[in-house]
């Protein structure tokens, strides 16, 4: 069966070792000398080649529809921003026709520069033939319901392609109020895959809800992975709590909005559980399978995969049917 894995991340590192090292360390990351603790997830982050190709075949992975892991655009100044990311889209195109069948992108955009981002996107998506935007949490401490983010919205919805709203690192005001204070590696465990990603993309889903973004842009479709971040146990406390809002504040319920207008991905979650959760709420057409390569390996996900209850036209949603339809790529 064909397979759709579409949270799936490279890194080009002699272009995103450019960026002024100060600008990485304060958003976050480690220091760009500083030694690697993952070697291995470096090493494939950075693969094009047989490699990637040979663990995406082992598992029967059709595709993948790619975005950079960061550092990226939307650390550098509105007048660097926008060069830095044509550069990288143009090089991640340059990968996807080398293997036309085998690899799609997402673009990469320069969120400090708004207006531009809306024109990367328009030309990624129209020149590149990319599939959609990923975007990596928020940008200088904004999400995306930000007014100034109004024209990648605008642009997204008009081009009718999906964005990917990826976890980033918390800002640093975040991190000191909510994840300091613990021993050893825990506070940055904690503020990333431990549970802040998760909680802080849960929280930018929202906000596009109750900000009215959603209502104002209804075509604008938004996939967030790792099961839903946490909302599928949300979303009645949503409409239990800002219910009141409706028609004052907004034209539907948050909780119906996000339903409406958001996909969820399986990347790096392999639970049951949360899994059947998931289909009772958002129903098989609006999740689709992912493994968050190389952060997650390709074996567990597909092992996931094939174990999950489905009939047999779930099946095919989930594995390939949902992306093909939303991202409008060909088998």
């Amino acid at each position: 069966m064909r397979i759709v894995a579409l949270e799936e991340h490279f890194t080009f590192p002699a272009l995103q070792g450019r960026i002024d090292p100060a600008l990485v360390t304060r958003r976050g990351y480690p220091p760009p000398d500083a030694p690697s603790m993952r070697p291995d997830i470096d090493d494939r982050l950075k693969d094009f080649g047989p490699a990637r190709l040979k663990a995406m075949d082992d598992f029967g992975i059709s595709i993948q529809v790619m975005g950079p892991s960061g550092p990226g655009a939307d650390l550098l100044p509105p007048s660097e921003g926008p060069a830095f990311a044509r550069e990288l889209n143009d090089a991640l195109a340059a990968e996807c026709a080398a293997h036309p069948r085998r690899y799609a992108g997402f673009a990469h955009l320069p969120m400090t520069a708004p207006e531009a981002a809306a024109e990367e996107l328009d030309r990624c998506v129209k020149k590149l033939g990319f599939h959609g935007a990923m975007i990596n949490g928020t940008t200088d401490g904004k999400f995306l319901d930000d007014p100034c983010f109004d024209p990648i919205l605008a642009r997204a919805e008009a081009l009718d392609v999906p964005i990917y709203i990826h976890p980033g690192i918390p800002p640093q005001a975040v991190r000191d109020a909510y994840y300091s204070g613990l021993k050893g590696p825990m506070p940055a465990i904690l503020a990333r895959a431990g549970y802040g990603w998760h909680a802080e993309t849960a929280i930018h889903v929202i906000r596009l809800a109750l900000s009215g973004a959603l209502d104002k842009h209804p075509r604008l479709q938004i996939i967030i992975g790792h099961q839903g971040e946490g909302l599928p146990a949300m979303l009645d406390r949503f409409d239990e709590s800002f219910g009141a809002m409706v028609p004052k504040f907004l034209q539907r319920k948050p909780g119906q909005a996000i339903l409406d207008q958001v996909h969820i991905t399986t990347s790096g979650f392999y639970n049951l559980p949360s899994f059947l959760m998931l289909m009772q709420i958002f129903g098989a057409d609006k999740i689709m399978f992912s493994v968050d390569y190389p952060f997650s390996a390709n074996a567990p996900a597909r092992a996931f995969l094939d174990a999950l209850p489905l009939s047999p036209l779930d099946r095919v949603k989930i594995s390939h049917g949902n992306a093909d339809k939303l991202l409008k790529l060909k088998g």
